[in-house]
C-alpha cells in the first residue's frame, strides 16, 4: 500500500526536469498537465517574487509629465511599450553600479540597447524597436522579469 501515494508523482518527469535545469543552467522549471502542476527548482527561495511584483507595482506608478496628466496610462496598451521578450533578471545598467542606459526622458533610437534581461546565465541587450522618447520605465533593476511583462515605454 505504500506504493499508491507514491504513484501519484511522476519520478521520470522530475529527473528529466532536473536534467533539463541542468542543461540550460536555469534555477527552476514549472509544466502543468492534465491539471497536475511540477515544478523543480534548484538554490530559489520563493518568498522574494510577491516583494518583487509590489516594488515593480511602486515604480510604475509615477507618471512623467506629459502633455495629458488626465489619466493615468497603462502600458500594456501602449503603442509603445517593449514587453520582455523572456523569464530573467533584469539590469538598467551593463555592468552594477554603472550608468543605467536610459532614464525617463531619454531620447532613443531604433536599435540602441534599453535594458539587459539575464537569462540563463546570458546577459540579454533588449533593444528599441523604434526611436522616441523614454516615458516610462516599469522595471526595477536587479529584479526578475517575466516573459510579455511590460519593460519600458517609449513614446
Amino acid at each position: 500500500m505504500a506504493k499508491s501515494p507514491k504513484s501519484i508523482v511522476d519520478h521520470e518527469l522530475i529527473h528529466e526536469l532536473t536534467q533539463l535545469l541542468d542543461e540550460t543552467g536555469l534555477t527552476e522549471i514549472e509544466i502543468e498537465q492534465d491539471g497536475k502542476r511540477v515544478r523543480v527548482a534548484r538554490g530559489a527561495t520563493p518568498a522574494p517574487a510577491p516583494v518583487a511584483a509590489a516594488v515593480r507595482l511602486e515604480v510604475a506608478k509615477p507618471q512623467p509629465a506629459t502633455g495629458s496628466a488626465s489619466a493615468p496610462l497603462d502600458p500594456s496598451k501602449h503603442p509603445g511599450v517593449v514587453i520582455s521578450p523572456m523569464v530573467g533578471t533584469a539590469y538598467a545598467a551593463g555592468e552594477p553600479g554603472g550608468k543605467p542606459f536610459i532614464d525617463i526622458g531619454s531620447k532613443v533610437k531604433a536599435g540602441d540597447t534599453l535594458l539587459i534581461v539575464e537569462a540563463m546565465k546570458t546577459m540579454n541587450q533588449i533593444p528599441a524597436p523604434r526611436g522616441g522618447t523614454v516615458i516610462q520605465i516599469l522595471f526595477e533593476d536587479g529584479q526578475p522579469v517575466e516573459f510579455g511583462e511590460p519593460l519600458v515605454v517609449i513614446e
